[in-house]
């Protein structure tokens, strides 16, 4: 497993989704994981700073792991499996570490909350160049697949969006 931290949020203009990207902390490999809109919003979130009176979703459960005396020691993002990602939250409990079956957007927004460090098999790793090829247009006149923006950005852009903007989701 290599350690991994939040490079980016960029938006996959082409699919209408989020992209988190998350890169090697002693190299420049890169993972980007195509995320849904809420998760997208929660890392933006914490990554721009914002609090809101109330716990959300991702600070409630670090407060519930906390108030049952565990605490997020890391994530891992295992495997990919038919274009899903897998992740485990793995907690600290009276001496005894807890694995929890997670999705990786979640874990990652959950990590930022609590701190914790993240870390991704080798195996879905890929240098930097080679994500920055595939994701470029093939015509430079073309307006860029992928925009980088910032959590606030982001934020926005996603609370703007309605239903219908994401297409349908068929299996």
């Amino acid at each position: 497993m290599i350690e991994v931290s939040v490079k980016s949020l960029a938006f996959d203009r082409k699919s209408n989704t989020p992209v988190v990207i998350l890169k090697d902390t002693s190299g420049d490999r890169m993972l980007p994981i195509w995320i849904g809109p809420g998760e997208a919003s929660a890392i933006a979130m914490q990554m721009g700073g914002i609090t809101f009176q109330r716990p959300l979703t991702h600070d409630l459960l670090v407060s519930v792991v906390g108030g049952m005396g565990g605490k997020l020691q890391r994530v891992l993002i295992t495997r990919v499996q038919n274009s899903t990602y897998f992740a485990e939250l793995i907690i600290a409990r009276d001496g005894q570490l807890i694995s929890v079956d997670a999705r990786p957007s979640d874990s990652i927004a959950i990590a930022l909350r609590a701190e914790a460090r993240i870390f991704a098999d080798e195996e879905l790793l890929e240098p930097a160049s080679e994500i920055m090829a595939s994701t470029s247009p093939e015509d430079p006149e073309d307006d860029e697949d992928e925009t980088t923006m910032s959590g606030e950005e982001l934020e926005e852009h996603l609370r703007g969006l309605r239903p219908e903007d994401l297409g349908r989701f068929e299996s």
